[in-house]
């Protein structure tokens, strides 16, 4: 944890749609997309974590919007702290694009 860090401070400024022992997703305040935020302080999570974060993330978009995600994972605002973006296919960002509602993310 990194007192200075805003994803470890993990405010809740925009919608959550998940959080758990991992991660948490939720609109990203600049984007308008959804992302998931690794819940440690660091850059470079395993191959298999990585997998499971971008999976909780599509599981995200899936409940609570209507487009076909690319995963985005290049930290360009924030570089110390590991975060995936769920971007439209045909865009960067995602004004407008909210369309469903949903219950959160199941446990596993």
């Amino acid at each position: 944890m990194d007192p200075d860090c805003e994803l470890c401070a993990a405010d809740r400024i925009t919608e959550w749609f998940h959080e758990d022992e991992l991660c948490w997703v939720a609109e990203c305040e600049m984007c308008a997309v959804p992302m998931v935020v690794w819940k440690c302080h660091a850059t470079d999570p395993s191959d298999e974590l990585r997998a499971t974060l971008h999976d909780r993330l599509r599981i995200a978009v899936g409940r609570f919007y209507d487009f076909e995600p690319w995963i985005d994972d290049n930290m360009r605002s924030i570089p110390t702290h590991y975060h995936a973006h769920a971007r439209p296919r045909d865009a960067f960002y995602g004004h407008g694009r909210r369309l469903r509602s949903g219950p959160d993310l199941p446990d596993d």
